[in-house]
């Protein structure tokens, strides 16, 4: 007699479970993803994904082999003042930057959604979802999410120049040379009207 119900949770568990959040970030993108789908693809139970990654965004990290979760990265910014949010966002992700682990992930990312339309699509939709809100939440400004669209621009445009293209001045630089720069340009896109 078959046993079922609930498959137990193991380490084959886990991998089938980021397997079938792979292939539906991949065909179905962020938004469309579901966990009902992708326990059903990886043959588990809802629960067990919750279980293992607790929300979606840690799902979607554990897919892409991302070592950090966005919304721990990003919890209480909205909380903060605006300056002290912008230096903790500035200071997180420029550490997140220097360290190898974190940054070789990130930018297979980044560099996934410039060569491809499929991946660019899910990283615009995670970015949407799962990043721009909590910085939108730092500003009273009326176009919030604009203005976090363009804090997302200018933090990748520093991963692209410092590690891709290797710009020499930039690439050089401390980390804490930069986090007072860098947080002078966030700060006049989230507190600073037009």
């Amino acid at each position: 007699m078959s046993r079922t119900g609930r498959r137990p949770g193991s380490p084959d568990t886990r991998a089938a479970i980021i397997e079938a959040a792979r292939r539906a970030f991949a065909t179905k993108g962020y938004q469309a993803a579901t966990f009902r789908a992708i326990a059903e693809d990886a043959g588990v139970d809802p629960g067990l994904i919750t279980h293992y990654f607790g929300t979606k965004d840690g799902l979607f990290a554990a897919a892409l082999e991302l070592p950090v979760r966005p919304s721990e990265v990003f919890a209480g910014l909205g909380t903060l003042t605006p300056p002290e949010a912008v230096q903790l966002l500035v200071g997180i992700y420029l550490s997140l930057l220097d360290d190898a682990e974190t940054r070789n992930p990130l930018l297979g990312l980044i560099r996934s959604a410039v060569a491809q339309e499929d991946a660019a699509r899910m990283v615009r939709e995670f970015l949407t979802e799962e990043i721009l809100a909590p910085i939108a939440a730092t500003t009273d400004l009326p176009d919030a999410q604009l203005r976090a669209s363009l804090v997302a621009a200018q933090l990748v445009g520093i991963a692209m120049v410092r590690y891709v293209v290797g710009v020499e001045a930039l690439a050089a630089a401390d980390t804490s040379e930069l986090i007072p720069l860098v947080a002078n340009v966030v700060e006049q896109y989230l507190i600073r009207p037009a």
